[in-house]
């Protein structure tokens, strides 16, 4: 792309959407200065303009969850960027894959926050507290126990068996292998990282 066909706004600024370019999944939206955009294209990086700390940033500098460019165009009105773009790592702060994410990814960042304040605190009457307290192999128990609850659910789901059991055998799954990783110190960020590097 033309960067001198852009219209930057009276700050200088044109906002940037960060769309996967492997399946248009909308990952997030930024801001970028000429700078930016220059390093952009430059470096094949996702780099904005931080107008909180008011400096050029690349995507991931601290993370490392880079965002590796595909291409950059500009919509009619040359106001705005479109960047496709391979993650590498999950987009968003929260660990989420996109900042846009609807409820299910929120709401596993937010059970894992939950997990790590109990490994912290260890409460008084807290079911994690006392799985964690337990260490590696009464986690694990209660990982293979759900595994295997998820696997006779999906079975006699086949048989005519209702899909809500599914969906509470596979949230206590969840659940348990959070807590398997709280145990041995894996960040869930990681495995998300994982994840998104084998869906390619």
């Amino acid at each position: 792309m033309n960067p001198e066909a852009v219209r930057f706004d009276e700050r200088g600024l044109v906002p940037a959407v960060v769309q996967d370019a492997d399946d248009a999944t909308v990952l997030m939206v930024g801001w970028m200065d000429r700078a930016a955009l220059d390093r952009t294209l430059a470096t094949g990086e996702v780099h904005f303009w931080s107008r909180s700390r008011r400096r050029l940033w690349k995507k991931g500098e601290t993370s490392g969850h880079v965002l590796h460019v595909v291409d950059v165009g500009v919509d009619c009105d040359a106001d705005t960027l479109l960047v496709r773009a391979r993650p590498e790592g999950p987009t968003c702060h929260t660990g989420s894959r996109s900042c846009f994410t609807t409820a299910s990814p929120g709401v596993l960042a937010e059970l894992w926050s939950t997990i790590l304040d109990r490994k912290a605190t260890s409460p008084d009457g807290s079911y994690t507290a006392r799985l964690l307290d337990g260490g590696v192999d009464r986690v694990g128990r209660k990982v293979v126990e759900e595994a295997t609850e998820v696997l006779l659910a999906a079975k006699d789901h086949v048989h005519g068996g209702p899909d809500r059991r599914i969906v509470e055998e596979a949230a206590d799954l969840l659940y348990h292998l959070l807590v398997l990783l709280a145990s041995r110190d894996v960040d869930l960020e990681e495995v998300l990282a994982e994840l998104s590097r084998r869906r390619r």
